[in-house]
């Protein structure tokens, strides 16, 4: 113990992850951390990132159509260590939203990142690798599946 009477090394036992405390704060409906209504006006922009294997045609596909539009902010990354950019573990930190194009990228982020998908929003968009890079289909079907999912987030569904 030390003059001040508090122990010099942490319990970290008890040290709550970021992630923990923002998931325990949703539960419970009050926002972590705390902020004023003059800190949210014109700073709340949603994370968006996606994935597919090689990012070379679909996530680059969906990055290029949402990196445009007010509030948000969009990444895409490759679940391949062959990809364009492979996803790392600060790119799902980073993220408020994750969108795979299939099933194998959703498990393969939960195998390989566990602690950072914890609590992370992922949803499958279920788009084969048949598409080229802006393709109109593609990008028909990416607005298609994503653009319910993010009009219910402006209007503050979860």
């Amino acid at each position: 113990m030390a003059i001040d009477h508090w122990p010099r090394e942490k319990n970290w036992k008890y040290v709550y992850t970021r992630s923990a405390k923002l998931h325990r704060a949703k539960q419970l409906g009050f926002v972590y951390p705390r902020q004023n209504e003059t800190n949210l006006i014109g700073n709340e922009s949603l994370k968006i990132l996606f994935i597919c294997t090689m990012n070379q045609w679909r996530s680059p596909t969906a990055e290029k159509i949402y990196a445009g539009r007010p509030l948000l902010l969009v990444r895409s990354r490759g679940t391949s260590s062959k990809a364009v950019r492979t996803v790392r573990a600060a790119d799902l930190q980073w993220a408020d939203v994750v969108f795979v194009m299939e099933e194998k990228h959703r498990e393969r982020l939960l195998s390989e990142f566990p602690g950072e998908m914890r609590f992370k929003e992922l949803h499958v968009l279920g788009i084969p690798d048949n598409f080229k890079f802006m393709d109109p289909e593609l990008i028909a079907d990416l607005e298609a599946v994503v653009g319910p999912i993010l009009t219910g987030k402006e209007n503050g569904a979860q």
